[in-house]
């Protein structure tokens, strides 16, 4: 599907350029011809432009790039604010202050100082200071955000700059080209093409050729944060299973860690339980080794004399002398088995 048709382009206006006698030679290649004293732009080629311009503003923001929306005529300022709100861009619709990009370590100190100055006008501030000096800081504040609110949220120079009138907005063309900064513009018949990286041959004196412009630029916007939004949420899935690789590898590191911190404390445990045995068992050796020697009993004395002293000897000897054991009742012999009966023969009868 085409991002603008022949039909919108024309209902725009966007074939008007400038009269014939303000014109660029540098924009003939871009002229379909002359009518009444006008030129008349080739929106083939304009048609062409766009779509090239589409796409590489699609893509810019798709990577993670911003695109910075400047228009400061009259008929432009609307649609420049409208849209770039609409898909979240900076822009600067009021005036071009020098500096805005190559002295931008100034410019967003002045962005802070404005945001300082909301929060204090929202906390009630002002109402706490001098008649003069709350007056003096609201005319301040009021002016930083006439030049820079549509930069409140740039906190870094954008990748690419989007102009409309290119010759009235020369200095701008002249900073993002001194900084390397692509520029999309919308070029008009009395415009310098060379300096423009993505040139839109167009009206950029007519509001409605210039809100075509805006709105164009913000679907590419739109749709490129479109495409981030879909790649992130494919990766997604890879994320969580990396994160939770990572999650499980930290929690076998851990227990790996608990285990050595565990096995350090169990050989602790078992240095130390040696150590207690050592000094016990040297100590009983040492106490073996002192003691004296028994001597051997003589031949003729019983190992009972040899240990017992004599006078020892007497009643313990008869308190120590086992009692008597009665003798075991005797076994019974057992009765012979009767054998079978002797047969008697009548002989012997």
């Amino acid at each position: 599907m085409a991002v603008v048709t022949m039909k919108q382009l024309l209902d725009a206006g966007v074939h008007f350029g400038h009269q014939t006698r303000r014109w660029n030679p540098k924009m003939k290649r871009f002229i379909f011809g002359e009518r009444n004293g006008i030129y008349i732009i080739d929106l083939n080629q304009t048609l062409q432009r766009i779509e090239i311009a589409y796409s590489y503003v699609r893509d810019l923001v798709a990577g993670g790039g911003s695109l910075l929306f400047v228009g400061t005529k009259k008929q432009t300022k609307d649609p420049v604010a409208r849209y770039a709100e609409q898909c979240g861009m900076p822009y600067i619709n009021e005036r071009w202050l020098g500096g805005m990009l190559t002295n931008y370590t100034t410019m967003s100190g002045r962005v802070k100082k404005m945001t300082e100055y909301e929060r204090m006008r929202a906390a009630g501030d002002f109402e706490a200071m001098p008649k003069k000096e709350a007056l003096i800081i609201s005319r301040e504040l009021e002016k930083l955000e006439r030049n820079l609110g549509g930069i409140r949220t740039m906190s870094r120079l954008p990748e690419a700059v989007f102009v409309i009138d290119t010759k009235k907005e020369h200095i701008a063309v002249t900073e993002a080209n001194k900084l390397g900064l692509p520029l999309v513009a919308v070029v008009d018949t009395n415009c310098d093409p060379d300096v423009i990286d993505y040139v839109i041959p167009g009206n950029d004196d007519a509001i409605r050729s210039g809100t075509l412009m805006c709105r164009v630029m913000a679907d590419a916007v739109e749709e490129g944060r479109y495409i981030a939004n879909s790649r992130q949420a494919r990766n997604a899935p890879t994320d969580a299973a990396a994160a939770f690789d990572a999650e499980e590898e930290a929690k076998r590191a851990q227990q790996q860690a608990e285990a050595r911190r565990q096995a350090a404390v169990q050989a602790q445990e078992r240095e130390a339980r040696v150590r207690r045995r050592q000094p016990a068992a040297g100590a009983e050796t040492e106490a073996s080794a002192g003691a004296p020697i028994p001597p051997p009993p003589d031949a003729d004395e019983s190992p009972v004399a040899a240990e017992a002293p004599p006078e020892a000897v007497g009643t313990a000897d008869l308190q120590a002398e086992p009692a008597p054991v009665a003798d075991p009742a005797p076994t019974p012999e057992p009765s012979p088995t009767p054998g079978p009966e002797p047969t008697v023969t009548p002989e012997e009868q």
